[in-house]
């Protein structure tokens, strides 16, 4: 009989043997071999992210020369206060897009006990040593003063040069000298998964830098703007960073940092750039115009379903469907025609309207472009001479103000009609509103369409003053109008 000593040193040598042969060690000591790691690669390892780390700092010392601090101040009317945000953020369709706060701009507003100054905090990037600053148009519009201070932390008025609500891109403009302008990067070049830094001015704290990667590319349909290409990324974006730079690891600015998706009002992991090719172009019109050209080709457009593509014997859903063309249009006169599919614009092979919208908009006017079309199952190439897309500017000239109904009115093309999904729709829209006014105290809301008074169909501003004419207003006129899908009766009465 074995003894309980031998016994035990039998039992000893046994697991000895096996845990130096490697047997049990995964199962005795997995911890411990877990993070055993050579020296020589633990070495390379922290070399790598040092290496990473080093061109962070690189960029990060690089940008701060070139981002300034944007404050502006708007005199305010007492019918303007509305809380803290500006009108379009209770009215229709912005509502739809804004209401519940999920898109914030990085405008950071905030009124005066006295309730008549709004003041506002972004971000700008020095694109020119002659003191041209590239920023958002939300962050400078309807600014009565706008100030700038730089990195050194000198601070100088500035002039708004030009601003474009279409895209949210503005310029502004300080006479300061030893300004060190940033390079603007092709930003078509961009990959989804690069690394990209975002630097600014969130919550006022000044040469802010975040880092993150490019989640995506060409986002649309967000409802921020009317031209939509956004580079999507993850870098922390906060409000104050609103006309920031987004910069590559080159230093190179690829984007301008505009809003943010979040349901608190704080970074969620996704921001939105508008790209640096877009805004070289916006910027360069309004430098040397004050207000951007647009090409127009005058037609209504939409993307391919695989059964429309069939339907209308196309093999891709890479092309654009014509779903409506305006009359003595630019496409109109040249013959395209509703049904034909757009798969080439000069030169370029198109895939979705967003890229169609944009090289039309990128188009000068008057210029002449070959568009390749599928129609009835042929390819066709048609000549068309681009148009001159009409600016918001002008369009508010051709408003005509109604003082004593407290409302400022545009006729309903059938361009505003289709952006309103009211196609079918003649009249004339109501653009602004007083709050205090007849029109607001009767029940109307900016955005509703009113389409006849006391009967008469109108189908244009200058109708409806004409029929306003007849009658006394102090003794009230009836309208008909339509707020969303509905139709209702108004009755004004002047005071």
């Amino acid at each position: 009989m074995i003894s309980r000593l031998r016994y035990a040193r039998i039992i000893v040598v046994v697991v000895t043997v096996f845990y130096c042969t490697g047997v049990l060690s995964d199962y005795l000591c997995p911890s411990v071999l877990a993070v055993e790691v050579p020296r020589g690669a633990l070495a390379e390892q922290i070399k790598t992210a040092e290496s990473l780390s080093a061109v962070f700092e690189h960029v990060a010392e690089n940008v701060r020369p070139f981002v300034v601090s944007i404050s502006s101040v708007k005199l305010m009317k007492p019918e303007q206060q509305r809380g803290q945000m500006p009108d379009w953020w209770f009215d229709f369709p912005f509502r739809d897009f804004f209401g519940n706060r999920n898109f914030d701009r990085f405008f950071n507003q905030d009124n005066r006990g006295d309730g008549y100054v709004q003041q506002g905090l972004g971000t700008g990037v020095i694109v020119d040593p002659a003191g041209y600053i590239l920023t958002n148009n939300h962050v400078v519009e309807q600014a009565d003063e706008v100030t700038v201070t730089l990195f050194d932390e000198r601070s100088f008025k500035a002039k708004i040069v030009g601003a474009d609500p279409k895209t949210d891109v503005a310029v502004v403009k300080i006479d300061a000298d030893g300004l060190r302008p940033a390079t603007l990067g092709d930003s078509d070049k961009l990959k989804v998964g690069e690394w990209v830094i975002a630097a600014g001015n969130p919550f006022a704290l000044t040469s802010t830098i975040t880092a993150g990667i490019v989640s995506a590319k060409g986002r649309s349909n967000v409802g921020i703007v009317d031209y939509e290409d956004f580079i999507q990324t993850d870098a922390a974006i906060n409000p104050g960073n609103s006309g920031g730079p987004l910069v590559n690891l080159r230093g190179e600015v690829v984007g301008i940092n505009t809003a943010i998706f979040s349901q608190s009002g704080g970074y969620s992991g996704v921001g939105f750039a508008i790209p640096s090719n877009m805004t070289k172009a916006v910027m360069k019109s309004l430098i040397e115009r004050g207000r951007v050209i647009r090409g127009r080709l005058g037609v209504a457009i939409q993307n391919l379903t695989e059964g429309l593509a069939k339907s209308f014997g196309c093999e891709s859903t890479d092309a654009v469907l014509i779903s409506e063309v305006t009359p003595q249009g630019p496409a109109d006169k040249a013959g395209l025609k509703q049904g034909d599919i757009i798969t080439r614009f000069d030169g370029r092979a198109i895939k979705d309207t967003v890229q169609l919208r944009s090289l039309v908009a990128a188009t000068q006017p008057d210029r002449t472009v070959q568009v390749e079309v599928i129609r009835n199952g042929r390819k066709e190439t048609i000549a068309v001479r681009i148009g001159e897309l009409e600016s918001k500017q002008a369009q508010k000239q051709s408003e005509q103000p109604q003082s004593e109904l407290g409302m400022r009115m545009e006729t309903l093309t059938p361009e505003i009609a289709r952006q309103l999904g009211r196609v079918d729709l003649r009249g004339v829209i109501v653009t602004s509103i007083d709050p205090l006014g007849a029109a607001a105290k009767a029940g109307i809301r900016t955005y509703d369409v009113v389409l006849d008074v006391q009967g008469r169909a109108v189908a244009s501003v200058a109708e409806f003053e004409r029929e306003l004419k007849k009658y006394d207003l102090k003794k009230g006129v009836r309208l008909r109008v339509q707020s969303g899908e509905m139709h209702h009766f108004v009755f004004i009465k002047v005071q």
